[in-house]
């Protein structure tokens, strides 16, 4: 027997003052002392105006660890939640291998004991998060669940991550400077923050959204890697892990650094992401554009707003811009976050109503995997 879950508040964290896109470069840092060449180009494509880091301008130095981040977004939910039985967390960057982020979030809170799980990935490890909370609550085994995403993106982007492998590739980047972009153009696009909601078996307050299904799916059986971190590509295309690198190179190769194929990506992400899922999904659950009042897309950079429309439209299940909702441009792509932080500020908004259904859709590229999460407002 299952229970309707609702999802009944929501927070969001960021850390410190927006950052704009003139002062970017001076809070993560320039490498090696020089501007870099890719950074107005990305900024222009991504439409991304103002984003967060939790770096002390000071100091050039990380003022809070993602675990802390974390526990800001969950507090931010309020005193006043009651005892929670599950929480589920979701990074791509935890601030350790060891122990899982999870129990690290649960020792910044000092909660009573309850069920931890921590979800890895890259931007749909949120949402792996709130499936397992949602299921929790709906099988009857927890009454309140407590769910998260967040990065802290700027461990591995400031500037002088990248010094020893400048030193050490100075001649090859001066010949040719396209070895360093699938690193630097991640510097431009990714920033810091935290989300949370809390899901409970009935609705509470003047809004709640009852989830009614989340969808998941992996394209990682046709499609190889395209952005990874804590690894380098070999020369059959699969990944050499930090653990069969040796040590004196992860400074000299920038393993730890995020980087991505942006020719796979763009050749890949709409069919294998949007397209083909969303067909499966419309086969299984029924579902209809026409009955969709808000469609938040989490979209890493506006670049991709166009294709995703006519993605929708060539299927049949376009949805009129006016029902779109992001906020990308003033808030940033905090990977795994990003859902949490748009919800946050539609749910405050006072524009959903009663009845109202939202469609939420969360694309990764790590190996290519989405998810769809089905809401109504009562």
């Amino acid at each position: 027997m299952t229970t309707d879950v609702f999802l009944t508040r929501t927070a969001a964290f960021l850390p410190f003052s927006p950052v704009s896109n003139e002062d970017i470069e001076e809070v993560l840092g320039r490498i090696g002392g020089k501007a870099s060449r890719a950074r107005r180009l990305i900024l222009r494509s991504n439409g991304i105006q103002s984003r967060h880091y939790a770096i002390d301008r000071a100091t050039g130095q990380l003022a809070m660890t993602n675990a802390q981040l974390t526990a800001s977004a969950i507090r931010g939910l309020g005193d006043d939640i009651g005892p929670v039985d599950c929480l589920a967390t979701g990074t791509s960057l935890p601030d350790q291998l060891m122990p899982n982020h999870a129990v690290m979030v649960h020792g910044e809170l000092g909660w009573p004991r309850l069920e931890v799980v921590a979800c890895a990935g890259i931007c749909l490890a949120g949402t792996a998060a709130l499936k397992h909370a949602w299921l929790s609550v709906r099988s009857g085994d927890a009454r309140r669940a407590v769910a998260t995403g967040s990065e802290l993106a700027s461990a591995v982007m400031r500037g002088s991550r990248f010094e020893a492998e400048l030193e050490h590739k100075l001649e090859a980047l001066e010949e040719r400077p396209e070895l360093a972009f699938e690193k630097d153009f991640l510097r431009w696009m990714l920033s810091d923050g935290a989300g949370a909601v809390l899901l409970e078996r009935e609705a509470r307050g003047p809004l709640s959204l009852r989830i009614d299904w989340i969808d998941l799916s992996s394209a990682a059986h046709e499609l190889p890697v395209c952005m990874y971190a804590g690894a380098d590509k070999n020369a059959e295309g699969g990944l050499d892990g930090w653990a069969r690198t040796d040590a004196a190179d992860w400074h000299r190769d920038s393993t730890f650094a995020v980087k991505q194929d942006v020719r796979l990506l763009n050749d890949n992400i709409v069919r294998a992401t949007l397209a083909e899922p969303l067909a499966a999904v419309i086969e299984k659950r029924g579902l209809k554009a026409q009955d969709i009042d808000w469609f938040l897309p989490h979209l890493s950079s506006n670049y991709f707003v166009e294709p995703v429309s006519r993605c929708l439209d060539e299927m049949g299940f376009s949805i009129p811009r006016e029902r779109w909702f992001s906020n990308l441009a003033r808030k940033g792509n905090t990977g795994s976050a990003s859902p949490y932080i748009m919800l946050d500020e539609l749910f405050r908004s006072g524009r959903i109503k009663p009845g109202h259904k939202l469609l939420m859709f969360v694309p990764e590229s790590g190996r290519f995997s989405s998810g769809f999460i089905h809401m109504e407002a009562v």
